[in-house]
């Protein structure tokens, strides 16, 4: 059985979603495999500007550091603050890739890798369509620079990144975070659509480990 969190880097709402899912990560880590599934939410076709991004975000981070606890970084909010001097311009294809590579050196850790992007991000205010800005993930979690560095750029990394997005659309996935559990080839079950509190998604594992011991 595999728990399939679908995200996207660029979600704020995962980002207050990545303490409960690395807790229950952790905890059914006997029971259950785990894998993450990048979204692809803002692949624009030319670079679109942070700008109106920015804009909403300065009063939606508020909502989603009341309700999860989490804290946004100074680094990060000066672009959401500044929004005409930032030179950001947001798109989900570089973390995407960078989550494959990080996958295949460390299956079992792809909750983690997913919550120190998005920490990457939000907290420490790193662009994540620079390629420098994956290097002291790269150091945390022991991989050759440049086979790293190789892949990032390469593309049958960035054509395994797009698999994924069709995959999380064949999925039904319309929003982020989401948590879904496959018992079979054909049988999944939707355990989260949107922000959900660790005892509710606890809950609803539990619920569904229930029926399928039946």
């Amino acid at each position: 059985m595999v728990l399939i969190y679908c995200y996207d880097a660029y979600c704020g709402w995962c980002y207050g979603f990545s303490s409960v899912i690395k807790r229950i990560a952790d905890e059914y880590k006997e029971q259950l495999q785990f894998d993450v599934l990048s979204g692809g939410m803002i692949l624009p076709e030319e670079p679109r500007h942070f700008a109106p991004m920015a804009k909403y975000i300065q009063t939606a981070y508020q909502r989603v550091e009341e309700l999860t606890g989490i804290k946004f970084g100074e680094d990060f909010l000066w672009h959401v603050f500044h929004p005409d001097e930032t030179d950001w311009y947001p798109d989900s294809t570089m973390p995407a890739i960078a989550l494959c590579i990080f996958k295949e050196h460390y299956p079992d850790k792809a909750v983690s890798i997913a919550a120190d992007l998005q920490y990457a991000l939000n907290y420490e205010g790193r662009d994540l369509t620079d390629k420098e800005a994956y290097r002291h993930l790269v150091q945390k979690y022991n991989i050759p620079q440049e086979d790293f560095y190789a892949k990032l750029k390469s593309e049958e990394y960035k054509e395994k990144a797009y698999y994924e997005f069709a995959l999380v659309k064949q999925l039904q996935v319309t929003g982020f975070p989401a948590v879904l559990m496959q018992v079979s080839d054909s049988k999944f079950y939707l355990l989260a659509s949107g922000y959900t509190d660790y005892e509710t998604l606890k809950q609803r594992i539990e619920k569904v480990l229930g029926e399928i011991r039946k």
